[in-house]
Formats: structure tokens, sequence, C-alpha cells
């Protein structure tokens, strides 16, 4: 029988003790002592959160595939298991083999959110790690920053000794042979990361130094080290066929409130190339998974894990090539065995309306739309693809379809918005209103009134967009921009139908920081840690002022790293990246944003972005129908 690392008096008072004790339903549990290279992967959040992240289950399975690793998981312990785990000198441990993370020889840790940053710092802390790669052993793990945020991985470079840039599938195995010759030949650490670094994705940030002119923009970004390259190219796999690894038998966590279903990635990437967002670009080439693939893992899923849900999952699934006939195939099967289909990401159309009535028994549930800005013009600057008409007669057909709420999510502060901008999202969700009335004649309402709920976020300007170079409204600006969203709401004919809410502010402030950061914000991320900040995320846990005071304390401002136009030739702090879209791509579309053109989808017309040099996807089916 297992030993737990906490002892029993701990678990029986912190919150949620099952997200400590491992042993959960399809975790693998493989020997800690059985093999020469152990892995310890990190989600930086609580477990409920990190167990739902399929990235880092995929790499679960990755790792423990293998006959020469074992891959075990760490989450962070909440502040009131923490404090215990301090008072009690218990250092962080994984949760299958209750080991120390620090006994492991990797520990990889996702980067899914910039707000999770001060989240690493305790859990290295909690480790017994040292906090800054240069005063790192032998003795301590290897450890890898991953995920969508280590695309920019410069605020919190001094605290990694690698960062991988792209999909995990590629180069992992590589990395884990290389690291087996590396043992072999007793090569020291410093060594070892220089072998590290030579293997394509791998970013080890002791080998590059900047410097920066007066004004503070960055003069010069390089190795200092001629054995490694000058820039990193991001990994992606060619086609995502049924080869590569995939947790077809999902751990089953013990508190399935945020993961209480079966996930089935569908596709990776988005042709639709919306201006504001990185995953769009970050992900490219969009490629389908294999259809075949699917309806076995879909079925194997379920089976081996009792789920009564599937969730096609990707960045838009109504753009999935097969989705036709993966329904087809999946819809039959799941009504006779009472298994619910998930779909998010669907567009406004008819045929993605007929998907949901075939998949909801009861139509109770509301139905989500993303039209991202109130007016034509706007949705054209940010090239979301979508008119007016086509959200209307969407609209139309829900409420012929049953439904009854409709969710609107829109952003704030977006590039070349003006005031005419925002008030038009209360009248965009006036008319959305209207259309119920219009549509569905008062003997058929049932005395049922619609209800249209629209939900605003404040625009972050993320790198690899075309909106990078952007300027950041100030809090004030954002708060400003909801008030009148606000008032106009109360204005409109059908007021009592309508809802709003918007986010905070202050957590976008902060996430505007650390998304386009450079190595000075890296004192900032520890200051802020040393004072207490962690799970800056939640609302509940954000400490704004211990951020405020770091800043002072290191000279670091917004007005600098948020509110100021950055030029279209200066140096940015991820130019070293090679992301598989070209700097000159990201111009033009910044440019073409200015005069709210629309660049087609990728189906429709090359853009000539860069991401064809991948060799797969998109780029290249169906080709010669774009020559």
């Amino acid at each position: 029988m297992r030993r737990l690392a906490l002892p029993d008096d701990v678990l029986l008072t912190v919150e949620k003790p099952q997200r400590y004790i491992g042993g959960e339903y399809n975790s693998y549990n493989k020997d800690f002592d059985a093999f020469p290279v152990r892995v310890v992967f990190c989600f930086p959040d609580v477990y409920e959160i990190g167990t739902a992240n399929l990235g880092m289950q995929i790499i679960y399975e990755q790792f423990n595939r293998r006959n020469d690793a074992m891959c075990d998981r760490v989450y962070n312990p909440w502040p009131d298991c923490a404090d215990k785990m301090r008072e009690r000198s218990i250092p962080l441990f994984a949760v299958e083999s209750q080991r120390p993370v620090k006994n492991f020889d990797f520990l990889l840790i996702t980067l899914s959110y910039e707000l999770c940053y001060t989240n690493v710092l305790e859990l290295l802390d909690l480790a017994g790690i040292p906090l800054f790669s240069k005063e790192r052993s032998s003795d301590d793990p290897i450890v890898i920053g991953g995920g969508a945020c280590a695309v920019n991985p410069e605020p919190i470079a001094p605290f990694f000794d690698v960062f991988y840039i792209g999909e995990a599938e590629t180069e992992y195995d590589h990395m884990v042979e290389v690291y087996k010759d590396c043992l072999e030949k007793k090569l020291s650490r410093e060594d070892t990361l220089r072998r590290l670094a030579k293997i394509p994705g791998l970013y080890v940030p002791r080998f590059y130094d900047v410097r920066y002119n007066e004004d503070g923009t960055i003069a010069s970004f390089g190795p200092n080290d001629p054995e490694v390259p000058k820039t990193i190219r991001r990994q992606a796999v060619r086609e995502m066929d049924g080869t590569l690894p995939y947790p077809l038998n999902p751990i089953v966590p013990f508190d399935r409130g945020f993961m209480d279903r079966a996930t089935l990635e569908v596709m990776r990437g988005c042709i639709r190339g919306c201006r504001f967002c990185q995953a769009g670009v970050i992900y490219r080439p969009t490629r389908n998974r294999n259809l075949e693939f699917l309806k076995k893992a879909a079925v194997e899923m379920l089976r081996s894990s009792g789920y009564d849900e599937v969730n096609l999952s990707s960045l838009a699934t109504s753009d999935y090539s097969d989705l036709k006939e993966l329904l087809e195939f999946l819809v039959p099967y799941c009504e006779a065995r009472h298994i619910n289909i998930g779909i998010p990401s669907l567009r406004i159309d008819s045929f993605s309306l007929d998907v949901m009535g075939r998949i909801q028994d009861v139509k109770k549930s509301s139905l989500t739309f993303a039209p991202e800005a109130g007016t034509q013009r706007l949705r054209n600057v940010i090239n979301k693809g979508l008119t007016e008409e086509e959200i209307l007669s969407g609209a139309a057909e829900a409420f012929r379809g049953g439904w009854t709420r409709v969710k609107l999510y829109f952003m704030l502060g977006q590039p070349f918005e003006t005031d005419e901008d925002v008030r038009g999202i209360p009248e965009l969700s006036n008319k959305i209103a209207a259309v119920y009335y219009d549509t569905i004649p008062k003997e058929e309402r049932k005395g049922q009134k619609v209800q249209v709920q629209a939900s605003t976020s404040f625009f972050v300007p993320k790198p690899f967009t075309p909106f990078q170079w952007a300027v950041m409204c100030r809090p004030e600006e954002f708060l400003r921009r909801a008030m009148l969203v606000k008032d106009t709401m109360r204005t409109m004919l059908n007021w009592k139908s309508l809802q709003y809410h918007y986010h905070e502010e202050d957590q976008t402030e902060l996430e505007g920081l650390l998304a386009r950061g450079d190595r000075r914000v890296a004192e900032v991320v520890l200051r802020a840690w040393q004072k207490g900040a962690r799970f800056d995320a939640w609302s509940e846990q954000l400490r704004y002022d211990l951020w405020l005071e770091a800043m002072e304390e290191c000279g670091v401002t917004y007005d600098f790293y948020n509110y100021r136009q950055r030029s279209l030739t200066e140096i940015l702090p991820w130019d070293f990246i090679d992301a598989g879209v070209s700097k000159g791509f990201l111009r033009r579309e910044w440019e073409r944003a200015s005069r709210a053109e629309v660049t087609p989808n990728c189906r429709e017309k090359c853009a000539g972005c860069g991401s064809a040099s991948y060799g797969g996807g998109v780029c290249y089916n169906g080709r010669e129908a774009r020559s």
C-alpha cells in the first residue's frame, strides 16, 4: 500500500483532500525506481483545473507509453495545504508516487495563462528547488516550461532551465534519448542543457543575452554560445493521424466539477484568422484528426472512463471537415447509451443549429454566440468573418428550434474601436431580442420571454497576433466603455430581456504586462510572489496591491509595457521565436485592420502567412483549389 506524503491529520483539515492522494482510475502508477528517466508534469493551478487539461493528459500518455520512462503529475496545493506543508516541512510531491518533486529528472510546467506565473514560483519553493536556473545543481530536476504562454517566455525566463516551444508530440521523445545519452556520458548540468538547446523547439535562456536601448526598448537579443541556434522554431505535427499519443484511457479525477466528460480533440488550429486571437496563430496550420481514429477513440474513451458525456473539442468545431460524418456515428451510439454530446465553438448557421437540436434532448441550455464586436465595421477590423445578417438569421433559426436563452460574448478596447462600436453591443443585443418576438408568434411563446445575456471581456494584445503592437486601454477607459454599454442597454426597447456582465479590469491590466513583458518583468513576478501573490487568476485570491508595490520597487511601469504604441520595426521580446507565421504577414494584417479589410479564411484563399512550411494540414489539403 502506498504511503501518502500528507499525514491523516493534515488531510482531514484541508479543503478537498482528494486533490493530494492520487490513485485515480486510469492513472498509470508506474514504479518510480524502475525507470531511468522520471518526469513529473505540473499544471500550476489546483487539481480540478489541471486534470481537465487535455494537453497535460496527452503528454502524460506520451511519456508513460515509453518503456524507459515514467511520468507522474503535480498541481499547486491550495493555500491552506501549502501553509501546512511549510509548517511540517513536507516538500511538494507528485500525486501518483507521492515522491518529492525534487527527486525527478524533469519537471514540466505547462503555462496556459499568464496569471499562473506566481504559482510557478510557489511550487518551486514548496519543492525545495532553487527559483533561479543559475542556482540549480545536478541534484535538481531540469525545469521545462511549455504551453501557449511559452511563445513569450521572457517574463519568467530566469526561473526555467528550458522552454519547449510548440506541440509536445514532436520532440519530447528526442529529448529523452538525448538526456539518456548525457546520463551515460556523465555530462555536467551545463553541458546537458547545451545538448538540449540543439533540439528543435527547445530554448535555454541562459545561452541568450539581451541588451536594451536608453529608452527601454530592446537593442539586441542573441546567443552567447556559438553552439545554440539564433532562432527557435515552434514545433508542430504535420498531420493529426492515429499514431500520435492520445489518452484513450483518460484519468477519471476524484473531483469531477471541472472535468466530467471525455474530451475528443477533433482538430488543431483554426482557419478563421481573427486578429486578436493568439491560439489561432500559434496552432497553425489547421489540421483535422482522422475520422476513423475519432470514432474508435470516442468509443474507447467512453468505455474506459464511464463518462456520460463526450466533448468535441477544438478552436472552431464547426470547421472540422468531417463533423457531419462523425456525428452520424456518434449520435445513435450515444443516444442508445444515454451519453451526452458537447460541441463548443459552433458557428451561427443552420447546420450548427441542426446539430445542436439533435444532441440536446431538452432545449433548456442557452445558446452561445461570439460576435466579439457590436458593429460590422469593427468585426471587419478584427477579421471576425461574421455579418449581422448571419447573426440575426442564426438567432431566428435558434428561436424556431426552441431556444429562448442566448449568451453573447464581446470584447471591449480592441484596436480602432469607437464609442459607436461600443454602443453597438447593446444595439445588437436588442436586435436579437427583437428577432425572438418577431419570429415566434405570441400564442407559441407560452408566456416565455427571451433572455439575451451580453458579456464583455477587456482586450489584451498578445504576441504573434496582428495586434501585438497595439496600445491597451487604461482601466478607467475600460470601465468607461463598460458603463457606456450598461447605460445604453437601459435605453433599448427590449431592455427587460437584456442582461450585461463585464470582467475585472485589474486582472486584464496585469495580464497585459505579463503577456508582452521582457526579462525585466521577471523581477516583478518574484517580488510579487515574495509579498504573497499567488493564484492571481482567481478573483478572490488576487492581491493587486502587491503587484503595484512590486512594480514600483522594480521601476517597471504599465506606461511602457501596456500603454505605448510599439513601432512596427521595434525588436519585440519574442522575435527570436519563429512561430510559423512571418512578421511581414502580421504587419500586413495590422495594416488591413486599420482599413477594416477582411482577409478570407484559409480554406477560401491562402494569405501567405508562412505556416505552409510545416508541410501539412489545410495548407496542403485541397491545395489545387487555392492555386
